[in-house]
């Protein structure tokens, strides 16, 4: 008898511990300050970007959203942080494409698979800029040069898989061979063109934008098949690139809040729900209409439909880096297949 009353004395307590512990786990969200992993170093699109994002996400849930960046490895050290964090919403990431392209770079076993979307925030332009004292004034120009100088002219980049390396490669497709510099960030790329240490960049333009204005910078061409509405006569890459279209339409550099999968549904919806309203701050939608940065928001507003663009995203630029030969593995050998041409 004594066996059975303490065997039902644990099942009520730990039957009282789950009723009590999990709505107040959800109600009470957050629970102090929240952590914004970006895992890339300060300074590029994903910094500025998830800076501002922080700041509206705060104002919506009455608490301060810190930015912390965990640079390296392509993104996927921080990557890796979020995904070992504390389950409880108290750390979430904000992070770039780089979670679609580690796994065939051979660079972590990560996917966008192993997290959840909040939200698909925002695309910001890759444009290719040169140095203020560049002797290239146009796109024509410096294509020129590429294509009679073969792996001759740099061109600094973040690192295989990156942004970067994949507009390298979509040159490539089309005959043109820069010369590839790594560097550990997005503004060290861009500060090697202005030190000329190499001849252009293919930034994000909100990195660069003040750098434009101020001449330290040219801006030859935008990496789209649109131009910017700020710089009408500075031509899109797919009016040079005789049938790019495929490859210049898609959002190379989406900017996404994720959790791990592990958190909580009902932390989750609390997340995506302030996330909603904090896209609508007049500070937040100002600065991002000032940078000219596309707002994947609009257009992705459902779980299904962030995790249906992922999809598509990795598929294509998977494979493309695969067919480039730049690819350890193939996205076969994680059950990607090809998108639909």
């Amino acid at each position: 008898m004594n066996r059975m009353l303490r065997m039902l004395t644990v099942l009520v307590l730990i039957a009282s511990l789950s009723t009590f512990a999990f709505p107040a786990f959800a109600d009470d969200y957050p629970f102090g300050s929240v952590t914004m992993i970006i895992p890339y170093t300060a300074g590029g699109t994903t910094d500025l970007v998830g800076r501002q994002f922080a700041k509206a996400l705060g104002k919506v849930l009455n608490t301060t959203f810190v930015a912390e960046n965990q640079g390296g490895a392509s993104g996927s050290i921080g990557c890796q942080a979020a995904l070992d964090a504390e389950k409880d919403g108290s750390v979430v990431l904000f992070t770039a494409e780089s979670l679609g392209t580690q796994r065939v770079m051979d660079i972590s076993t990560m996917s966008y698979a192993d997290f959840d979307p909040i939200l698909v925030v925002a695309n910001d332009p890759k444009v290719i800029v040169v140095s203020g004292k560049s002797p290239f004034n146009t796109i024509d120009e410096l294509l020129a040069e590429i294509a009679a100088k073969p792996n001759k002219v740099q061109m600094s980049y973040t690192g295989p898989g990156g942004s970067g390396h994949v507009q390298a490669l979509i040159l490539n497709q089309f005959g043109y061979y820069p010369a590839l510099t790594a560097y550990s960030g997005g503004n060290d790329c861009y500060i090697a063109v202005m030190g000329d240490q190499v001849v252009f960049t293919n930034s994000n333009y909100s990195t660069v934008a003040s750098l434009i204005e101020s001449g330290d910078l040219k801006l030859l061409a935008v990496c789209a098949t649109e131009r910017l509405e700020k710089y009408p006569d500075v031509p899109a890459l797919s009016e040079k690139l005789e049938n790019s279209e495929a490859y210049l339409s898609i959002p190379y550099t989406p900017l996404s809040l994720l959790v791990a999968r592990d958190v909580p549904e009902e932390i989750k919806e609390q997340l995506r729900a302030a996330a909603q309203e904090a896209v609508k701050d007049p500070e937040f939608v100002g600065w991002m209409e000032k940078n000219s940065i596309e707002k994947l928001y609009e257009k992705y507003t459902t779980v299904e439909e962030m995790n249906a663009f992922y999809s598509e995203w990795e598929s294509v630029v998977s494979w493309l880096i695969y067919d480039a030969g730049a690819a350890v593995y193939s996205p076969a050998d994680f059950g990607i297949e090809r998108a639909a041409e």
